[in-house]
């Protein structure tokens, strides 16, 4: 178990836990080679600390948070993100927050949106944009060294490389514009990226982009066929035994999740139908593998992709439309 897995696990409640996950799991750019400050939560010991006993009291109470989060009309893992961000700058311990998505507009169009604007104990003001990703890595990894670009969303409507170039030319420049400082919030604002996620990997020994954070949370993805080749034929025999697989939906893409016992009964009357449907999906589907713990529940063990059997050369041609790449920083 990692140590962001014994910190997620202190809490029950699962917002309380991708709170907790949103706010210490690794950032997936390197500080050096991001272009960029990157975000820090915290800006002492203190304030973590100070932290975990707010999310330890929420934990206890957390209905504030769930009204807060909670959209039935929303499963966009960007909007779920953002609404846990909010909370935390509004009413944890460790910064105030000023103002949230903030537009800008120019001739009556709006050209921008500045994510988070707050300010930190010590009085630093500051311009947080976050984005949440989950990238598939499609690059060979062998003959050559993984790019940004190498990385596809799983429905190829976003790449890594992409974003990483929207961020650091247009949103981080948003408070530095002239429709921003006409809105007279007070600055000067110091523009920090918060980006967290998990890059998926289908060969072992990749070595990352250089853009890439080294401690960045990683997960697996097989084609349907490697799936049944894999998984396809022992099914049920898994979760009768020791492990149980579970289809994850969007707004649990965020921090590990544990299954009560009683969750256990419905997980195995279903697992025949996940196995067939896993075997023959017609879309990108992130799954989940959980192991039996001693108390009779289930612990998340792994997670990844599993994805049509033609999504990897759509994927390829995907990554090679890329950008040219921006230059690293020294």
């Amino acid at each position: 178990m990692t140590a962001l897995s014994r910190l997620v696990d202190r809490f029950e409640d699962a917002t309380v836990r991708d709170l907790a996950w949103l706010l210490f799991s690794p950032d997936l750019l390197r500080e050096r080679a991001a272009g960029a400050p990157l975000a820090q939560p915290f800006e002492s010991a203190d304030a973590r600390d100070a932290t975990l006993a707010w999310l330890a009291a929420l934990d206890a109470a957390p209905d504030a948070l769930h009204v807060r989060s909670r959209n039935p009309k929303s499963t966009r893992l960007g909007i779920y993100a953002e609404s846990l961000l909010e909370f935390f700058l509004a009413h944890g311990p460790a910064a105030r927050l000023i103002a949230a998505n903030v537009p800008l507009r120019h001739q009556r169009r709006t050209i921008g949106e500045c994510d988070f604007l707050l300010e930190t104990a010590t009085g630093a003001r500051l311009h947080w944009e976050l984005a949440v990703k989950f990238y598939l890595h499609i690059g060979d990894g062998v003959e050559r060294a993984a790019r940004l670009s190498d990385y596809v969303g799983p429905n190829l409507q976003d790449r890594f490389d992409l974003k990483h170039a929207r961020l650091l030319t247009h949103q981080l420049g948003l408070t530095s514009r002239p429709e921003f400082a006409a809105l007279g919030l007070e600055g000067p604002w110091h523009p920090q990226v918060f980006i967290k996620g998990r890059l998926f990997y289908h060969d072992e020994g990749i070595v990352p982009a250089p853009e890439v954070g080294e401690a960045h949370m990683r997960g697996w993805w097989l084609t349907a066929t490697g799936w049944r080749e894999r998984h396809g034929g022992k099914g049920q025999h898994e979760t009768h035994d020791t492990r149980a697989w579970v289809i994850q939906p969007r707004l649990a893409w965020l921090a590990p999740r544990r299954l009560s016992a009683s969750d256990a009964q419905s997980l195995m009357s279903e697992a025949a139908a996940i196995h067939t449907r896993l075997a023959a999906i017609t879309a990108p589907t992130m799954v989940a593998a959980y192991v039996r713990d001693a108390a009779g529940g289930w612990t998340e063990e792994s997670r990844g992709f599993i994805v049509p059997d033609d999504w990897p050369e759509r994927a390829r041609a995907f990554a090679a439309s890329a950008l040219p790449a921006l230059p690293t920083p020294a």
